[in-house]
């Protein structure tokens, strides 16, 4: 029977990052691949322009730590409708990637040197609906393919926030406000439909988020009026760091002393299957 101190939330973070368009969710990641991280990251949004840019300012001796993928989907105009030129294969390739990606290995197998980044959870639920559409079974009813969409994002999280994937993840999002029933307005991870937002901090220990505070971009960690932001260390947590450093930081302080430099580790488990069609 193992001990809570041996719990592997001692050697992986598994967090959100949201915030608003321009807040620096993927610009912030410089900070880790500064502090010595190696980062993979399945690219949505094709907006990593940033992040290369501030890795050759601050560290540009560490720039090919980064892998990517660009998973993005043809479109075409039809009838004034935009819909997809071909198979959607932007969410199943991306899916494949937390299988096997090619030249590196498994990602689950890859240890807490490796911060595995998903950007953005917004675009890959576009993704996912797409696919989806042409996936699911014939249904008269528009809503069912919200729901096949949903199913397969939320099946995604499972397997990235299970105590079998052994390596560092990181979900950017954008923010998705919702009106509540007692009159609120709060805010959620934003993917695929309102109904799956609410549902996606229940997979994450940690959330924080990228925002303005006069004219300097934070990393805030403390819960908002509107968002509800979590991490397992609240005792040394600051409310908010410098997006220049703040998730090297935020990793640092969940580090114990001995793994705050990162090391490779093996695994010792075998992951859940997960059903993707």
């Amino acid at each position: 029977m193992p001990l809570l101190s041996q719990h592997q939330s001692n050697e992986f973070t598994k967090m959100i990052v949201l915030g608003d368009p321009g807040t620096g969710k993927t610009g912030g990641l410089a900070s880790l691949v500064k502090a010595g991280y190696k980062l993979a990251i399945l690219d949505y949004d094709n907006g990593l322009d940033i992040l290369r840019l501030f890795i050759e300012h601050e560290c540009p001796d560490k720039i090919d730590n980064v892998i990517f993928k660009s998973l993005r989907d043809k479109y075409k105009m039809i009838n004034t409708q935009l819909i997809v030129d071909g198979p959607p294969k932007a969410f199943t390739d991306g899916l494949k990637l937390l299988d096997e990606w090619p030249d590196y290995g498994k990602p689950s197998e890859w240890g807490p040197e490796w911060v595995l980044v998903v950007d953005s959870l917004t675009h890959c639920g576009r993704a996912s609906f797409d696919w989806a559409k042409v996936a699911m079974p014939k249904n008269p009813d528009p809503r069912a393919a919200y729901f096949f969409a949903q199913t397969g994002i939320e099946a995604m999280l499972a397997d990235l926030t299970s105590e079998y994937f052994r390596t560092n993840v990181i979900v950017i999002t954008h923010v998705n406000y919702v009106d509540t029933e007692d009159g609120k307005r709060k805010g959620y991870p934003n993917a695929i439909g309102s109904a799956l937002s609410p549902k996606i901090g229940s997979w994450f220990n940690s959330m924080a988020l990228c925002t303005m505070k006069g004219k300097e971009r934070v990393i805030q960690t403390a819960p908002t009026g509107q968002i509800d932001l979590k991490n397992p260390a609240p005792f040394a947590m600051l409310p908010e760091y410098p997006i220049s450093t703040g998730l090297a930081e935020f990793f640092k302080v969940l580090k114990k002393p001995e793994t705050n430099k990162p090391t490779p580790t093996k695994p010792t488990a075998m992951r859940p299957t997960i059903v993707r069609r």
